[in-house]
């Protein structure tokens, strides 16, 4: 559990979803407090502006409670006065047997308009509603916070009305602002339509497209990589290097690093091959001679003397023996080259298998086994015939060196889900289930006393010398063409090794 919880914690994938939480998180988090501190601002400041209306509407309370001809000429003034340097302010009288907002006109202005442009502002006002809780009473109105669009076409915020209850009817002291303090605020608005918030979630937006482009370059990258990777290990077609498929410049040493490694394995294969063939030369050479210089002291040797037709017959088993041994080192040899750098190329799987099994059933029907093919025809997968001969032609001898006197070998070949799926039956002992996985190992070889006294026809008694290198060079060779191999034994009896390789597309 806790490794696969470390897995999970280490996944690019994961991370780059944890990524995408956090972009979608953390704004609506700061956002919310931003605007939570926002709102907080903004009624502060409306009660500011409020608390000046209402200054003003005390400063102008004396004059309009002894309104007349005069006064009204005092008043505007005043207005005047108090609109230099502070707010817009507008001064509207409805008298006191007046119950309708209709009623309300302008009496002065700071700073000072035309009469069309007050009329106009006057009818706007009324049909917003911000006269509407002075229709019945002439009573305390709060903060207003409202935007509109003055009659010049100008933004303004109005920010407060208050009402001035006097003998002669109710006077209303209008105040709003255009400075750009005023209107670049939240006030009148959703918080995110500021010109702040706006510019934060661009950089923020521009801060989350580089960050992810930056995630998926890496990841195509990653995958490209991958794919190649996968390419190089079961032997298909190269399409470029690393350093071509490579689109970020901080990577280039790394892919530069994996060609100059691709490039080492192969020549290390090469010279592996080129070794191996040299090496098997090396000793095969004075074992023949060794085998050559026997030849004179076997025809001089009469029967009168088993002493040394004995030692004789130890050297020839003890150079056969040794002869195998350099034939499987070459092999062994060959193998792990082809695992480092396997060939690549379309091979009919389906006729090399009927081919195989054909050369099996002529060589051994009816004398030992039966061989029952039954081949998918058409397969085709990406390696080389001489791999794809190793891995048929071990499995059937070892199924035959197993397989009792008239028992059957089952060779099956179809395609599944992608694959193509070669599966070789015995009728043998089986294997016990816990040393199943050791028969692919090099050097293990699990047969029985029993085995190997009942050779198959042609071989010695005591049965052909095996180095327990068959399974395990059929298993390099299946993974060096992107496969895998499984055994298992048969519930009715007998073995069975399957292998599965990628189909050709």
């Amino acid at each position: 559990m806790m490794g696969q919880l470390e897995r999970i914690s280490r996944s690019f994938v994961v991370k780059i979803l944890v990524l995408v939480a956090i972009f979608f998180a953390v704004p609506s988090i700061v956002y919310e407090q931003f605007r939570a501190a926002d709102a907080e601002k903004n009624r502060l400041l409306l009660e500011n502006v409020e608390a000046q209306g209402r200054i003003i509407a005390e400063a102008l309370r004396p004059a309009v409670e002894r309104i007349d001809g005069s006064a009204m000429r005092s008043i505007a003034q005043a207005v005047l006065r108090l609109g230099i340097a502070g707010p817009n302010i507008k001064l509207l009288f409805r008298r006191a047997d007046d119950f309708t907002n209709g009623g309300f006109y302008y009496v002065a202005s700071a700073p000072a308009v035309p009469s069309q442009y007050l009329e106009q502002e006057r009818q706007d006002l009324l049909n917003s509603g911000v006269l509407d809780r002075l229709k019945d009473s002439c009573a305390d109105v709060a903060p207003l916070g409202i935007r509109y669009t003055n009659p010049a076409g100008g933004q303004e915020l109005l920010t407060s009305v208050i009402p001035i209850q006097a003998s002669t009817g109710c006077w209303a002291v209008v105040t709003s602002y255009q400075s750009a303090e005023f209107l670049g605020s939240s006030i009148g608005q959703p918080y995110w339509q500021t010109g702040a918030v706006r510019f934060a979630a661009a950089i923020y937006l521009v801060m989350a497209l580089i960050v992810t482009v930056l995630f998926m370059q890496a990841g195509l990258s990653l995958r490209r990589f991958g794919r190649l990777a996968r390419n190089l290990r079961t032997g298909r077609e190269l399409r470029g290097t690393f350093s071509s498929l490579n689109r970020i410049p901080e990577l280039s040493w790394v892919a530069e690093e994996f060609d100059r490694l691709v490039s080492t394995l192969r020549s290390s294969a090469q010279a592996l091959r080129f070794a191996a063939e040299e090496t098997a030369h090396a000793f095969k050479t004075p074992i023949g001679i060794i085998a050559q210089s026997l030849e004179p002291f076997r025809r001089g040797v009469t029967r009168d003397d088993p002493r040394t037709l004995r030692a004789l017959d130890i050297i020839d088993r003890s150079l056969e023996r040794l002869d195998g041994l350099v034939s499987a080192s070459r092999r062994l040899d060959e193998t792990i080259a082809d695992s480092i750098n396997p060939p690549h190329e379309p091979v009919p799987l389906s006729a090399l298998v009927q081919e195989i099994a054909e050369e099996y059933r002529e060589a051994h029907e009816p004398g030992r086994v039966r061989i029952v093919a039954r081949i998918e025809p058409g397969l085709v997968v990406i390696g080389a015939p001489s791999l794809l001969e190793t891995i048929v032609q071990n499995i059937c001898e070892n199924a035959l060196s197993f397989s009792p006197l008239n028992g059957e070998i089952e060779v099956i070949l179809r395609a599944r889900s992608g694959v193509a799926e070669l599966s070789i039956s015995d009728q043998g002992p089986g294997v016990a289930p816990d040393k199943i996985e050791q028969i692919f190992e090099r050097f293990v070889s699990l047969r029985s006393a029993e085995v190997a006294n009942n050779p198959p026809p042609g071989e010695p008694q005591g049965g052909k010398v095996h180095y327990g290198l068959g399974l395990w060079i059929v298993r390099r060779n299946v993974e060096s063409m992107g496969g895998v191999v499984a055994a298992e034994n048969r519930a009715e009896g007998g073995f069975r090794v399957v292998v599965a390789l990628p189909l050709a597309r």
